[in-house]
This record gives structure tokens, C-alpha cells and sequence, in this order.
């Protein structure tokens, strides 16, 4: 007899309605999947914590317990703010970027995912309206998403979000309007898109948020990752009123749990007092590791070398990209960070091709994942370059566009055979001869003035517009 037994879940009707309407993490599913042996994983921000000199990290745990005056500190309860000693070391690493805060401005956090979603308790009420780059940071929407707020999402371009729709959304929505809380944003080396915001636009966002009376939370996990390029300016050092998101986790490892915020300080007090309901404190033996890696610990050389091999894996797979991927895709070309962001042809779902991905021995995350309603982003994908080895990310992606081009090879034959609307041999040569029948006309000031006098009715001139068309023509054949 079978050893087996059924359980029921008998607490579905006390569930509160809005985890009801949580969404799992795309990428923290995949994880089992990504450890198998034949599967290379390009889905996870992990970064290459096997670069960390062992001697550095044994240095700082040590500090943290090796005299009963650090265990005394480590192994006891904290201030819900964190480390005073970890706040000050973090305060002076700002200055690095520019950012003039004091240590009382920090607030210490179980990495910067509590950050988001304190922040989210403490200021959103239902119906409260976010905005965010579209697409953002699952683990944001995740945070937000148990605050039922409505999340607009502002396209980017390679230039960061785009502020003439983020204007257009903020008319609609009015000014002075107290459901709109504040605008979430990864400036730097966005993920998942990998694009930076340029100074232009973030002293426009800063001028906005002056205008439309909401508050900037800036999320900053990949600042200090730039391979190209000159460093920008955050829009904390540029308003102080910005709430600023910092973790150690690029710089150190995720394993210590250990993020930041630095804030005005009537901010944090409404961030202390959510957090002590939510932990009471942080791993006081995290922060005290942190604080001795960061303060005695020459950790800018370590940073350095996470720069040269995260760059090395970019530029692998942007190569890669160029090689084999089809023409019908495009990505983006991050000049830091650690992902970038593949867009396919709208026909195409990412989401329903990653199990034949996985069949291939590749993941990565659907672009569907990273925008509010679930749905929008269907035909792109997010893609991580700092784990993988330069060779494993040159197989994975010669993987991926093989089960890529199997599925265009699908579609193309519906082109063809006119199933797909819009997309019909039909419609593609239409907009062909209209593009060309355009050029002609436009191809020089005397064939536009021919044209012009034959529809006058110059019947001597009808021939001479024939004429000269008929020579551009055969021009832009050749």
C-alpha cells in the first residue's frame, strides 16, 4: 500500500485578497531548473562571488567575533536602523558618487528588496498611484503589488524612461492629485533593460517631481558596475529629497543580507517604524562583517576586478548576440550593469518558448515578467551576463537563437501563406512599393516641381515628370 496522503488547504477563503493577487518571482522559479548540470543560466543576477579574495572575506567575519567586544555587537539585537559604526562607513561611500548625506540620513536594511517594500508599506494606501520604467525590476513590482496600487509603466529608449510620455501620463493624471505617490526608477544600467538615464532627462524627472508633487525613489545596485563611458551624476546628489536605494550585494554578496536607504530624515522615521513591526532589526552580524569589509578592507581593487570580468562577459555576449542571433531581433548595448534586454518580433512569446528553451539547456527570464499587468513585453526577454563563464554564455546564446530561429521558421511560413495579420507577403510588398513610390517623389526638387506642374494639367510637362520618375525609379533599383 501506497505510503502516500492527499492534504487539503483548508485556509484558501482567509487568504487576505491582495497576496491573492501577488504574483510568483519569474526568476526565483527558475532557479531550480538553472542548477541543473545541463542547463546554462543566463535568468539570475547573480553575481561572481567566486572573484572575492578569501582572505578579505575571512578578515572581515573574523573582526566580526574574534573578541568578545565584536560578539558583544554581532551576535546581540540591533537598533532598527542599523550599525551606527555600518551607517557611517556606508554615508562616506556615497560621497564616492557624489551623494552628501549623514550617517543619521541612513537606514539600514535586510538588503535593498526590504528597502522597496518598506517604502511601500509606508506610503501606499490602495488604489495609490506608482510610476515605473516599463519594464522594471520584478522584485519592485512584487513589493509594490501587496499594496494594490496602480502602476503605470513608462517606456524607455536608450536613453533611460522617456519623459515626454512620463509628461503625457502625468497630465492625465493631474497635478496635485494625492494618489500619486512617487516614481520608481533604476537610472543607472537598468534592469532589466541595461539603458542609462541621461543627465538631461533626470534633471527633467527631478523638475517634474517638483511639478506634479511626487516623491523620486532612486534603486542603485549596479552604479558602481560602468565598463564604458563617464560616470553619471544620481539624482540623490542632484535633490536631496530623492530616496536612495543602495545594496552590497554587487559589491560584496548577496549573502549578506544587507541593503540601505538614505533618505530625509522624516522619511525614515516612517521607514523605522514599519521596519520595527516587520524584523525589529537586521542580522547585526551582517552589518558588522559588511562594515569592517568596507572600512578596513581594500575592497575598491576586488570592485575592479568584478569590473574586468563583468565587461569581458558583455562583450562575450553582445559578440554572440551579433553572431548567431536572427535579424529580426534587436537588444539593447549596456555600458554597464549586468543585463541587457533582447526584443523579438511582436508575434512572438517568450514566456511559451521557455520550456523548449529549458529542453535546450538555456534560461532565461520571459519580458512579460518585468511589467504590471503580466501580459505587455510577451516578445522580449531579460538576459544576465556576470554569472556564466565567457564560453558557457557564447553556447547559451548560440542555444537560444536556435530555439529562436525554430520558431520564426514557424511564423515565416504563416507570413508567407498570409495567416498572420498585418504580416501577410501581401501587406510587407504594399508597404515596400508605398516607401519607394515615396522616395521617388521626394528623390529631387525638380522631380517634386515636374510632378507638381503635371497635376496642373501641363500635358507637355506629363511627359517630362514620366521621364525623370521613371530615371529615379530605375536609379533606386540599381
Amino acid at each position: 500500500m501506497s505510503s502516500a496522503h492527499i492534504t487539503f488547504d483548508t485556509t484558501g477563503d482567509k487568504i487576505a485578497r491582495r497576496v491573492r493577487k501577488m504574483r510568483p518571482s519569474a526568476v526565483r522559479n527558475l532557479f531550480a531548473a538553472a542548477t541543473r548540470d545541463d542547463v546554462i543560466s543566463l535568468s539570475g543576477g547573480m553575481p561572481a562571488v567566486s572573484l572575492l579574495p578569501e582572505e578579505d572575506v575571512r578578515r572581515a567575519t573574523l573582526a566580526a567575533i574574534e573578541d568578545p567586544a565584536a560578539r558583544a555587537v554581532s551576535l546581540q539585537y540591533g537598533p532598527t536602523d542599523g550599525l551606527a559604526g555600518l551607517r557611517a562607513v556606508l554615508a562616506d561611500m556615497m560621497r564616492d558618487l557624489g551623494i552628501r548625506v549623514k550617517a543619521d540620513q541612513v537606514l539600514v536594511t535586510t538588503g535593498a528588496q526590504e528597502a522597496l517594500s518598506l517604502i511601500a508599506e509606508a506610503f501606499i494606501d490602495p488604489g495609490d498611484i506608482i510610476i515605473t520604467e516599463g519594464p522594471t525590476y520584478l522584485g519592485a513590482l512584487q513589493a509594490f503589488s501587496a499594496f494594490e496600487p496602480d502602476i503605470r509603466a513608462i517606456p524607455f529608449d536608450d536613453e533611460g524612461m522617456r519623459m515626454d510620455l512620463l509628461e503625457e501620463e502625468l497630465k492625465r493624471i493631474g497635478k496635485g492629485n494625492p494618489r500619486l505617490k512617487y516614481c520608481y526608477t533604476i537610472p543607472n544600467f537598468q534592469n532589466p533593460g541595461g539603458v542609462t538615464m541621461t543627465a538631461e532627462r533626470r534633471r527633467r524627472l527631478l523638475e517634474l517631481a517638483r511639478e506634479y508633487d511626487f516623491m523620486v525613489v532612486e534603486d542603485d545596485p549596479y552604479g558602481r558596475l560602468r565598463y564604458d563611458g563617464g560616470h553619471q551624476v544620481p539624482l540623490k546628489a542632484m535633490d536631496d529629497s530623492v530616496i536612495y536605494l543602495g545594496t552590497i550585494s554587487k559589491m560584496l554578496g548577496p549573502g549578506l543580507r544587507t541593503g540601505w536607504v538614505a533618505a530625509p530624515e522624516a522619511v525614515l522615521a516612517r521607514i523605522n517604524l514599519v521596519k520595527q513591526g516587520a524584523d525589529l532589526c537586521g542580522s547585526s552580524f551582517d552589518q558588522l562583517i559588511v562594515q569592517h569589509y568596507f572600512a578596513d578592507i581594500p575592497w575598491q581593487k576586488t570592485l575592479q576586478k568584478f569590473i574586468g570580468v563583468y565587461k569581458e562577459r558583455r562583450d562575450t555576449m553582445l559578440a554572440a548576440l551579433d553572431e548567431f542571433f536572427p535579424p529580426e531581433a534587436t537588444w539593447t548595448r549596456p555600458e554597464g550593469g549586468m543585463f541587457l534586454w533582447i526584443t523579438l518580433p511582436d508575434y512572438m512569446d517568450t514566456d511559451s518558448m521557455l520550456a523548449e528553451a529549458l529542453e535546450s539547456g538555456v534560461t532565461y527570464v520571459p519580458g512579460n515578467s518585468f511589467f504590471p499587468d503580466g501580459i505587455t513585453g510577451k516578445n522580449s526577454m531579460r538576459v544576465n551576463f556576470s554569472f556564466e563563464t565567457p564560453e558557457s554564455i557564447t553556447e547559451a546564446i548560440r542555444r537560444l537563437a536556435g530555439v529562436i530561429e525554430e520558431r520564426l521558421e514557424l511564423y515565416r511560413v504563416f507570413i508567407n501563406a498570409g495567416a498572420l495579420p498585418g504580416y501577410g507577403k501581401e501587406a510587407v510588398m504594399a508597404e515596400k512599393e508605398r516607401e519607394n513610390w515615396d522616395d521617388v517623389l521626394v528623390a529631387s526638387e525638380q522631380n517634386e516641381e515636374a510632378v507638381m506642374q503635371a497635376r496642373e494639367g501641363d500635358a507637355a510637362q506629363i511627359d517630362i515628370a514620366e521621364d525623370k520618375v521613371a530615371a529615379a525609379e530605375e536609379e533606386a533599383a540599381e
